[in-house]
């Protein structure tokens, strides 16, 4: 991207930026030539392993693309060959990356999967896929074994130690320090279009079934723009990357560790739970200087360490959030308590880091998710296709070609084996994204949550991120998700579900109370009709495991309930 003079952030600079930007795409491009094979004499470090317990681990580029060549020239002598999906069930380690890798350089599909998911989870991405091999780790082993009689297709099973569990390998099942050893560490990287695909990623299915996104090898260049805007220009010297994005994600993939070895900077990986003592722990031993964290993340650091600067020295210069709206309670925060402003950043599996703003190049506007990066045209649209006003909320869709006609690279391909899904998705040129906003005079946009989540309420079409952000200013809420109850008088009101911070939920005897508190807290910040008839104090919200929050799974659990009155009345 062009280099600017470090001038005060301002509108004209972010406009002068934007119309200057042009696309260069190699007509032939693979991941792996420009994240591992150019590194390959560099001793410079790649992955940093922070480990619970034991010594932090550094491997080197070299050590990185080496590897790759033996996973790749052992993968090739299964048979493996360009198109075949590869199941890819590991948590941040040193050999996941090396597998994306190998996977990039002999064109086959990595589809990266949580180590989280269950049986059923994993049975349905490996049926659907038709994954011919599998890499798990000897940690979360058991999930992936249950599933693999119902895969068919799953041929091979490569399993990993882990730092405290010995793989036990089942005679069906190749260990991988072994097999990985007998691959010769030279590999040609293979030549092909950069539109061919590089990666498998299942929606997360905050609001339906999962859909296999086809991602193509020219998707990273599409994403380079936001990434290197998002964290403040990156890279620069002594700069150390870490997200606790799973990288089976695309929030971990490419705006985390693609990214990262794309420029030849260090990434922190660790395989642990999310702690806030962790994450400032993690940050201030590797001096982290940029960062992706979710807005769950930063509200917990926030509820649990409000204070963090006081307890732990951060060279924080960048940090992106991105999955949830940050709102400006957060955003002040993140100001105050880790002395940098985020840079909210939006996008999505299909076509990610498409909007979101640059600390230092154009202003942010607590609240809002920023502009359209560089490279990327996007407008809110109504159910046409047609670009809406400022002020008016429509869906926010990204369009095909830039501002100057020339194809944009971050798109997704198709769904896997989902033509229709696909066709759904475009309103000619516009792919629309599912998620509504408004843009106000100046071009920024502000979120107004999924299309799936807005309800009307006695006549009112409601969001509930605006009634969330407010709730989350009382000190009392640590999180909140805000969905529509069934009522037969006005079709909905307006329910919230509180999580509270640990001060406030261990005084039960002032919940009744505080439910008033919370109600008048809104009523004296948002329209009258926006605030919660109804709060229900809950332990945990159900999330997805990339950190959003799953309303769709407590607007469910509230129609049921409601079915069930009506069912039981005379």
């Amino acid at each position: 991207m062009p280099q600017l003079h470090q001038s005060p952030p301002s509108i004209a600079q972010y406009d002068a930026l934007y119309q200057a930007f042009r696309w260069k795409v190699p007509a032939r491009f693979n991941i792996a030539s420009v994240c591992s094979d150019r590194w390959d004499r560099s001793s410079a470090v790649a992955i940093i392993e922070e480990r619970d317990g034991l010594a932090a681990r550094e491997y080197s580029f070299k050590e990185l693309n080496r590897t790759a060549n033996r996973c790749a020239n052992a993968m090739r002598a299964l048979g493996l060959k360009m198109g075949d999906r590869v199941a890819i069930v590991l948590p941040q380690r040193f050999e996941t990356a090396v597998i994306h890798m190998a996977c990039y350089k002999l064109g086959v599909i990595a589809m990266p999967m949580s180590v989280l998911f269950g049986p059923e989870a994993l049975e349905f991405r490996l049926q659907d896929s038709a994954a011919r091999l599998a890499f798990i780790d000897a940690e979360y082993a058991e999930n992936v074994r249950q599933s693999r009689p119902h895969c068919a297709q799953l041929k091979q099973v490569v399993v990993l130690n882990s730092p405290r569990y010995e793989a036990q390998v089942l005679a069906n099942e190749i260990a991988w320090v072994p097999w990985v050893s007998k691959g010769r560490d030279q590999f040609t990287s293979e030549r092909f279009s950069a539109s061919h695909p590089c990666d498998l990623i299942y929606t997360s299915g905050t609001t339906g079934p999962p859909k296999g996104a086809l991602i193509p090898h020219s998707a990273l260049v599409g994403n380079l723009t936001g990434f290197v805007a998002s964290q403040n220009w990156f890279p620069q010297d002594h700069d150390v990357f870490w997200s606790p994005a799973d990288w089976a994600w695309t929030g971990g993939l490419m705006d985390a560790l693609l990214p990262s070895l794309y420029f030849g900077k260090p990434i922190v990986a660790y395989r642990g739970r999310f702690s806030a003592q962790k994450a400032l722990e993690i940050m201030s031993k590797h001096h982290v200087s940029n960062a992706f964290l979710f807005p769950t993340a930063l509200k917990i650091i926030m509820k649990e360490i409000p204070e963090p600067q006081t307890s732990v020295s951060l060279d924080l210069r960048g940090l992106m959030s991105a999955g949830e709206s940050v709102g400006a309670a957060l955003f002040e925060w993140c100001e105050q308590g880790l002395g940098i402003a985020p840079n909210e950043m939006f996008g999505q599996t299909e076509l990610n880091y498409i909007v979101g703003n640059s600390l230092h190049r154009w202003p942010a506007k607590p609240g809002s998710i920023g502009r359209a990066y560089p490279g990327h045209r996007v407008a809110v649209i109504d159910e046409k296709g047609i670009e809406l006003p400022a002020g008016e909320l429509g869906d926010i869709a990204v369009n095909r070609f830039d501002i100057h006609g020339t194809a944009d690279p971050v798109f997704f391909l198709s769904y896997w084996n989902n033509p229709l899904a696909t066709n759904e998705k475009f309103t000619g040129d516009w792919c629309r994204t599912g998620d509504l906003a408004t843009t106000d005079d100046e071009g920024y946009l502000w979120y107004g949550g999924r299309a799936d989540d807005m309800f009307k309420a006695a006549g009112y079409r409601i969001g509930p991120s605006e009634i969330e952000n407010c709730l989350l200013k009382h000190p009392a809420v640590a999180n909140v998700a805000v969905v529509p109850k069934p009522d037969a008088d006005r079709g909905a009101i307006v329910k919230a579900f509180v999580v509270l911070t640990t001060e406030f939920f261990a005084d039960t005897g002032k919940h009744a109370a505080l439910v008033k508190q919370l109600q008048n807290h809104v009523r004296g910040k948002l329209a009258p009709y926006e605030y919660p008839k109804e709060v229900e104090f809950v332990a945990a919200l159900p999330m997805t495991t990339t950190g959003k929050v799953q309303r769709r799974v407590l607007r469910l659990q509230e129609e049921a309930l409601a079915r069930k009155v009506s069912e039981a009345k005379p």
